[in-house]
């Protein structure tokens, strides 16, 4: 089938992309049991390329950053298009990842993000091949490692720094939420505050003292910080842990915490005031109040006229899919930093995001794949230059 053909048909395409049901929610339910925290992504990575394998991807391989990497050569092959997803989860192994297949939904701990968009990935190669679509360019399908949290996108910076395909575009893709679409990364700053008192307390002093209350005067005081309205700022302060019990004084307490903004020099000076207050915290209650910032991002992108962004918006409305601009921190600020024209994209809709029980929605899986295919044709056609 030409490419131009293909355009022409995408809603007939989803259609016919029905008939992979079986296939992609096996996969799914396969890659989603399979445990994949943050640094241990090995067993999904290894369960990506027996998909390859199977599809006789004969040049798949796992890399030294342990990233699963599928390569399908194109009719040309003077350049490559990258197909993204991560691997990991924000789940631990000790989490039971039963997946629930309820009729028209999926639930399981990561189901949405991110073990749809690996089992998109997975199930790729084979559809393309039933479909009889042929690329003129190399397509190179990455499941990437260490993307969330600590992991600082350690995969698909590893391979972006270490390999040498010759990439004209890049499409990174998310389980949710259908109609995603984000082509700028914003300035972003990460990290963990933690408090701790010290060994040599005096525990007689009848409740003087709390790492608890020591982090509360350090989120009063970053909530005091004032942030501009334009550039558009937030902190955003995600999660809080400390102590053990009802009658025991905490000893320890962790603040997770992101500055997002427009402007890189806005993150900055943020991130600077956040310092000088856990000092001043430190300093004036003599508990140990330590800093580590562990994740930084740049602002960029793609301007919203750039013909791959056209190019998307023109097969989502060919799909009635209404376009959701989101900027976004994943694998996209990784590709922007390359300076190579990349697209996040949501697969379908979903629920309860982060919970063990994460839910997506079955149905909307094939308008949210006729959408990658028909980007990606696109793109291989020259519509995206």
């Amino acid at each position: 089938m030409k490419n131009n053909q293909l355009l022409k048909k995408l809603p007939d395409l989803e259609e016919r992309l029905k008939g992979f049901k079986e296939v992609i929610l096996a996969n799914l339910v396969m890659l989603g049991e399979i445990a994949a925290p943050t640094f241990e992504e090995a067993d999904r990575i290894e369960f990506l390329l027996n998909r390859f394998n199977e599809a006789d991807l004969t040049e798949s391989s796992i890399d030294d950053g342990g990233n699963g990497i599928g390569f399908l050569e194109g009719k040309n092959g003077d350049q490559g298009i990258l197909i993204n997803a991560h691997a990991d989860t924000v789940f631990s192994s000790k989490t039971d990842h039963t997946m629930q297949v309820l009729g028209d939904r999926i639930s399981g701990p990561g189901v949405a993000d991110n073990s749809l968009g690996m089992a998109i990935l997975a199930t790729l190669p084979y559809i393309l091949s039933e479909l009889e679509i042929e690329l003129n360019h190399d397509l190179i399908l990455l499941g990437g490692t260490k993307s969330l949290g600590r992991g600082d996108l350690q995969g698909i910076r590893f391979f972006l720094n270490n390999h040498n395909f010759n990439l004209s575009h890049a499409l990174c893709i998310e389980g949710v939420e259908l109609g995603r679409l984000s082509y700028t990364s914003i300035g972003m700053l990460r990290g963990e505050i933690t408090c701790k008192v010290p060994e040599s307390y005096d525990w007689s002093r009848f409740g003087d003292a709390s790492a608890i209350l020591t982090l509360n005067e350090v989120i009063n005081k970053i909530n005091d910080i004032r942030l501009p309205k334009r550039p558009r700022t937030s902190i955003v302060m995600g999660s809080i842990n400390g102590g053990t019990s009802f009658n025991t004084i905490a000893k320890d307490a962790t603040l997770r915490f992101e500055v997002r903004s427009e402007s890189q020099d806005v993150v900055h000076s943020t991130g600077q005031t956040i310092e000088d207050i856990v000092m001043e915290v430190s300093s004036k209650t003599g508990d140990e109040v330590e800093l580590d910032i562990f994740a930084r991002r740049k602002p960029g992108g793609i301007p919203y006229a750039h013909p791959l962004n056209k190019c998307a918006r023109d097969v989502m409305k060919t799909l009635d899919i209404e376009p959701r601009l989101a900027p976004s921190i994943s694998e996209l600020a990784a590709l922007i930093d390359k300076k190579i024209p990349a697209l996040t994209l949501g697969i379908t809709t979903g629920d309860n995001m982060q919970k063990t029980n994460e839910t997506i929605w079955i149905e909307p899986i094939f308008k949210g794949l006729a959408q990658l295919i028909g980007i990606l044709i696109a793109i291989d056609g020259g519509r995206c230059e």
